[in-house]
């Protein structure tokens, strides 16, 4: 995922069919199999909710759009899964940042306005999940803390000359800060009823547990790659430093 969701207005349709069978699909089943579709298609003033019967390609012919623009703005949301994850510490620090830092900064204000939208539409509904946007709004805050913590601090730190028990002290912070996401990740699971929207939800419901599991996902791997990767190689050289 990149920042696609800051491009400039797209230009007006151009000649020809698209030809990714995606044009063909209503923009709501998109929305809700593609997180981060919703924010595309907000941006774009393209129906997804209520007008969420229409095909991509009909809907974007009604706005003006350029179809395959918009289907290229919605394949960089795709996930490449068989991206090696590098071990070296400099390399895996940058991909932390590309994959998952940037990640996280797109992904939780869309999941917020979302979670708004359904607790207002649907309060009186008995499945609505009362507190979430709250939630979430808190997770965004105390990630973008805890990612600052480590860009300005830690992250130079390991990538320095710095004697590397001088990382032991934060590397010891931010494991602490991560057993508080995990509990706050049960607390997610636990309001979507573990993402799972009831029959009658509409597909801004949908795609607010799709992209919320998406979220956890990533934050979940984010974790387990500093805990159990990064983090241990500058623990291992701290120790060894600090034996006499």
């Amino acid at each position: 995922m990149s920042a696609t969701f800051l491009q400039p207005e797209l230009p007006a349709a151009a000649a020809g069919p698209a030809t990714d069978p995606r044009a063909l699909r209503p923009l709501g089943r998109i929305a809700v199999e593609l997180p981060g579709a919703t924010a595309v298609f907000r941006r774009l003033k393209l129906d997804f909710c209520c007008g969420g019967q229409a095909p991509l390609a009909q809907a974007c012919a009604a706005r003006g759009l350029d179809t395959e623009a918009v289907l290229r703005e919605l394949a960089a949301l795709e996930r490449d899964g068989d991206t090696a994850v590098p071990q070296e510490s400099a390399a895996l620090v940058e991909h932390l940042l590309a994959r998952f830092h940037a990640v996280h900064r797109q992904q939780l204000p869309e999941l917020v306005r979302m979670a708004r939208r359904v607790e207002a539409v649907h309060r009186g509904h008995a499945t609505v999940p009362a507190g979430l946007a709250d939630l979430l709004e808190q997770m965004h805050a105390e990630m973008l803390e805890h990612m600052a913590k480590e860009e300005e601090v830690l992250f130079p730190l390991m990538q320095g000359a710095a004697d590397p028990a001088t990382t032991v002290q934060p590397i010891g912070v931010m494991r602490h800060e991560h057993v508080a996401h995990g509990a706050q990740l049960e607390r997610l699971a636990a309001l979507t009823h573990d993402y799972r929207p009831p029959a009658d939800a509409c597909n801004t419901w949908r795609a607010l547990y799709a992209g919320a599991r998406q979220f956890a996902d990533d934050l979940v791997e984010h974790i387990h790659l500093e805990n159990n990767v990064l983090f241990p190689q500058f623990e291992a050289a701290g120790s060894c430093a600090t034996c006499g």
